[in-house]
């Protein structure tokens, strides 16, 4: 039973066709417009009325244009017109983008960048000296580039420099965190199969490290990346790991090449074992737990 001095709970509110015609023509006052932007958020009705309005509105037009190039930079080509209402009801209720474009806009320059060239070449490099020159180092040397090699498509893949719809992707609910874990996600799909195998494919040396001994290094420091990045930016961080693992592996490299012509025993502290596995699953974990702590970051479009 309700006391007599508790009040009713109200009825939830909604945007009205009126108010959504005139936030359209920017006549709603300025109250009434926040309280419409910040309801729109979670209410996906009103979102299409509002939508619906401002497309028949003076700006449906630009809008219209906006769309057709943002399709078009994204290769989608648009469908021919609709020869009946039942078609065009059909087509309107379906995506406006194919599933794989949508996912190409998803990867973005995280699969357009020029890091995957030099992914390659790094791969034909090795190649090269294994069978070419017959360098028993290739292998080594493969392996101590393979774990930063992701970074390159990672420093490349997010932010203001590698993105131009930058600013529109991260204010939207799919960007942030999200899309930057999207499009590392797309440079592992590549880097993964193509440097394991490649690692697999060149000459064995006795001693060394299997050929998949880099995956855990390599996603501990893509996480390391990640997190660095929420508080540098993602290609000052991918900058400072990489520079750091390459100093610390290839300087023992260089410096014995007639004792350890293949880097065994050089490698074999920073990939071998237990112990340096489980050092790099726990440093991924920790990272992969400072870059949840630090998800909110991302929401805040780059100063750098």
């Amino acid at each position: 039973m309700t006391s007599p001095t508790s009040s009713p709970t109200p009825p939830p509110w909604h945007v009205s066709d009126a108010l959504a015609l005139r936030y359209a023509e920017g006549a709603a006052p300025e109250t009434d417009a926040w309280s419409l932007e910040k309801h729109v958020e979670s209410c996906s009705p009103c979102a299409g009325r509002v939508s619906a309005a401002v497309r028949t509105g003076a700006a449906g037009p630009a809008l219209a244009a906006v769309r057709a190039d943002l399709l078009a930079a994204v290769g989608h080509r648009p469908a021919p017109a609709p020869t009946s209402a039942a078609t065009a009801a059909s087509v309107s209720a379906g995506h406006p983008l194919g599933r794989g474009a949508r996912l190409w806009w998803a990867a973005g320059p995280a699969l357009r960048g020029s890091w995957v060239v030099a992914v390659a070449l790094v791969l034909g490099g090795a190649f090269a000296l294994a069978y070419g020159a017959g360098f028993q180092g290739a292998r080594s040397w493969l392996l101590a580039a393979s774990p930063v090699l992701p970074l390159a498509g990672v420093a490349v893949s997010y932010g203001r420099h590698a993105d131009p719809l930058y600013e529109i992707t991260a204010a939207t609910p799919s960007g942030g965190l999200r899309l930057l874990l999207t499009r590392t996600a797309a440079v592992l799909a590549v880097c993964v199969p193509l440097l394991t195998a490649g690692g697999a494919l060149l000459p064995p040396v006795a001693g060394f490290p299997g050929a998949a001994a880099w995956l855990l290094p390599g996603l501990a420091l893509t996480l390391a990346t990640l997190a660095l990045g929420s508080f540098v930016g993602c290609r000052a961080a991918a900058a400072t790991l990489a520079g750091g693992w390459l100093l610390a592996v290839t300087g023992p490299l260089l410096g014995q090449p007639g004792t350890d012509p293949g880097g065994a025993a050089v490698l074999t502290r920073y990939f071998s074992g237990p112990v340096a596995q489980g050092s790099w699953a726990a440093a991924a974990l920790a990272c992969a737990a400072l870059l949840v702590l630090r998800r909110r970051s991302f929401d805040h479009l780059e100063t750098r």
